[in-house]
Formats: structure tokens, sequence, C-alpha cells
């Protein structure tokens, strides 16, 4: 953008005919970079498709996106206009980086350290519940159902062994990419491995989170978040 602002003040600056100069500059623009024009809705996944149709990139991540900024035909730019020296502009790309696998990780961490504190009790307290109410039930009379509390304690029950499953995952991910030395790669790792074991880990407790009674779900649900008053 830069480039193309010097370029387009270079012409426009020794013109004797500013507005007609200018309509022309903005038409042969428009002509030369209409690929990248889009009309449509911006949001919708038919512009991913219709982009990568053009040929434009779609860097969807950080870790994607971050080595464009050294790319060298980027650092000579910024160098050209004195934005920034080489060093300062790897210096930048390191420093984002770094704060990108700090964020992840801290996110990482707070997400267990929430399931082992709040999540888990809850389910426990909850099955226990359930499991005393059949045995009370049963012991009354063999007569009296429990089809209803044993078919829901079974499904907790499963949802929480998969439940301790991808936490003991998200947590041995977030310790082996500590590991990484390199930062770019460990932005990476990250991101596809960290951040897609929460994303795993986060699936399973919105599931217990609809079928745990309120009384035992200490944490704040969705509901209570969109409408609860400050």
């Amino acid at each position: 953008m830069a480039d193309v602002l010097s370029q387009f003040a270079e012409e426009l600056e020794n013109s004797t005919d500013f507005r007609g100069d200018l309509a022309r500059l903005i038409k042969r623009t428009i002509k030369e970079h209409k690929r990248i024009i889009f009309n449509g809705n911006g949001y919708d996944a038919s512009w991913v498709e219709e982009a990568e149709r053009r040929g434009l990139s779609n860097l969807k991540t950080t870790p994607e996106a971050l080595p464009a900024f050294i790319h060298p035909r980027n650092v000579d730019m910024f160098v050209r206009h004195g934005v920034f020296t080489e060093h300062e502009i790897h210096s930048r790309c390191e420093i984002m980086l770094e704060n990108y696998s700090k964020t992840i990780r801290i996110e990482a961490l707070t997400m267990a350290d929430m399931v082992n504190k709040y999540v888990i009790p809850a389910v426990i307290s909850y099955q226990n519940e359930l499991a005393e109410l059949v045995l009370n039930k049963k012991a009354v009379s063999s007569d009296i159902g429990t089809s209803l509390e044993e078919s829901l304690l079974g499904r907790i029950s499963g949802l929480s062994a998969e439940l301790g499953k991808r936490l003991d995952h998200l947590t041995d991910q977030t310790q082996a990419v500590r590991e990484i030395t390199d930062t770019l790669a460990g932005a990476q790792a990250y991101r596809e491995k960290v951040f897609a074991a929460m994303n795993d880990l986060r699936m399973i407790v919105d599931e217990l989170e609809l079928i745990t009674g309120s009384r035992h779900w200490t944490l704040p649900t969705y509901t209570d978040i969109l409408y609860s008053v400050i």
C-alpha cells in the first residue's frame, strides 16, 4: 500500500491536469486490479472459493500470516520508506509469534484448570446424585422405573470418560509444544496441536453443560452470559 500510494503521489504531483489525470489514474487502477474487487458477501464461504479462483492468498491463522511480514519484498518496502529497519522487522515478527504462543498457552492452561476445578467436580456430583436416585428408587420397589435416570447417567458417564481423555491430551500437547525452541515452529504447533486439542475438549464440555443439573454446574452458562444484568 505504501509503495502504491508513493507511485500515485509521484504521478499526480507533476500533473498539469490534476482532475483529468486523477480520473484516468482511478480508471487504470481499477482495470488493472479488478480481480481483487468483490461486491458479494465477504463473510460467506463463497468468497473464499472466489478468492482462491482469483489466485488471492488466504492466510487463515496468525502463524500463517506473520511470515509474510518478513517476506523480502515487504522488508524492502518497509526499509525503503523508513518505516522499520530490517532488524526491527524481524524483531517484531519474533515478538508477535512469541506473544501468540504465550496467549494460546495461557488459555490452554486456564482451560485445563477450569475443567479440573469446576467441570469435573460438577459432573461427578451430578452422576453421584443420579446413581443414588436409581438405587433409592429400586430399594423402594423394583416396579419403579429408572430408565430416564439410568440413560442420563450412562450418557454423562460416557462423556465424562471422554472428557478425561481429551483433558489429558490437551495437557500432553501443551507440555510437548513448550519444548520447541524455534518461534515460528512453536507458534505453528500451538495452533495445530494445542488449539485443536482445546477445541476438542470444549466440544465435550459444551455437551456436558447442556445435560448437567444447574445446581451442580457452577460456571456461568451461555444463557447466563447473554442475559445476565451486571
